[in-house]
């Protein structure tokens, strides 16, 4: 298993917006295993951390949810991106591309 680092700040709100985009109708515990599948194990979502960040995204009104059933039968909150939100996730991966590029340009070799 690969080791897990922690996922850089300021970009937990483009994860979680980016797996909504491309999954919809996913409860938190789905997003959260979204992220880490897709990071191939490297990435992993904190409780404390993620169900902030999906209330603060509800509240700019980039994310609706509804309340829904598991598979299991459990309770859960269901989320969708909305239009503000896909607009939010083409802001948010547009300002991490320049920066990342601005940072790999001075990792360049000497």
């Amino acid at each position: 298993m690969p080791a897990r680092d922690e996922i850089p700040p300021g970009t937990l709100d483009m994860l979680i917006l980016r797996t909504l985009a491309t999954r919809t109708d996913q409860h938190g515990f789905e997003i959260a295993e979204s992220i880490r599948h897709g990071s191939d194990d490297v990435l992993q979502v904190e409780e404390g951390s993620l169900y902030p960040a999906l209330q603060r995204m509800l509240m700019k009104g980039w994310l609706v949810g509804e309340w829904g059933r598991t598979a299991e039968n459990r309770r859960a909150r269901y989320y969708r991106l909305t239009a503000a939100g896909r607009k939010r996730l083409e802001h948010e991966v547009d300002a991490y591309r320049r920066v990342a590029g601005a940072i790999a340009l001075i990792l360049r070799p000497a």
